[in-house]
């Protein structure tokens, strides 16, 4: 006989775990994103709301995470790794400060219902870890501070003021997208026009 048989016990094994850990990592994800969307709509929702959102059954939601709290840990751990990501790909290091803000707000505007999750719920801004400085906080202020120093930011007011500024105007273009149906490209617009002007030197 051969000795190329894959359907030998070790093999199959492997392509099993490989399968199974794919579709947990996929059911998981269908969790999050369905407690996200279910969540921002009511902050008061239950498991069950989140199971049926994610099309699976309660009982599933609860093997992935027992209790309420470890879903909403979880989201907000999920937040943090994404606003980690969004920053890695604005590339903040690269062209002028002002453009390189720009970059990020684009990527941030992006993950809207998460952030306001943070926002709406206190809960998630301590479990996200993000109440304490991250590194993506730390690259936007060496950013800002940079920008100042090459004189296209304001450099008369504090880092962290400016950063407060862009956070505060894209909370207000989450808010005009979702609660008055403002356009998302418009509120966008509106928002980089605003930091524009409030950054300026």
């Amino acid at each position: 006989m051969g000795s190329d048989d894959t359907s030998a016990p070790g093999v199959a094994t492997r392509a099993d775990a490989g399968r199974e850990s794919a579709t947990r990592a996929r059911t998981r994800r269908a969790i999050l994103d369905a407690a996200v969307s279910v969540l921002s709509a009511d902050h008061a929702a239950s498991l069950g709301d989140v199971a049926e959102a994610a099309g699976v059954g309660r009982t599933t939601v609860h093997r992935y995470f027992p209790e309420r709290s470890d879903l909403l840990a979880a989201i907000g751990a999920d937040v943090r790794d994404r606003v980690a990501a969004a920053t890695a790909r604005a590339r903040l290091e690269e062209g002028p400060a002002p453009e390189a803000m720009e970059r990020l707000c684009l990527e941030f505007f992006e993950l809207g219902d998460r952030l306001l999750l943070l926002y709406d719920v206190p809960q998630f801004i301590t479990w996200s870890g993000i109440e304490q400085e991250t590194p993506a906080d730390a690259a936007l202020l060496g950013l800002l501070r940079r920008g100042q120093k090459e004189g296209t930011l304001d450099a008369g007011a504090d880092a962290e003021w400016l950063q407060d500024v862009m956070w505060s105007l894209l909370y207000a273009a989450w808010l005009q997208a979702r609660d008055r149906a403002t356009p998302k490209h418009t509120a966008l617009s509106l928002c980089l026009r605003s930091l524009r002007k409030a950054v300026a030197p």
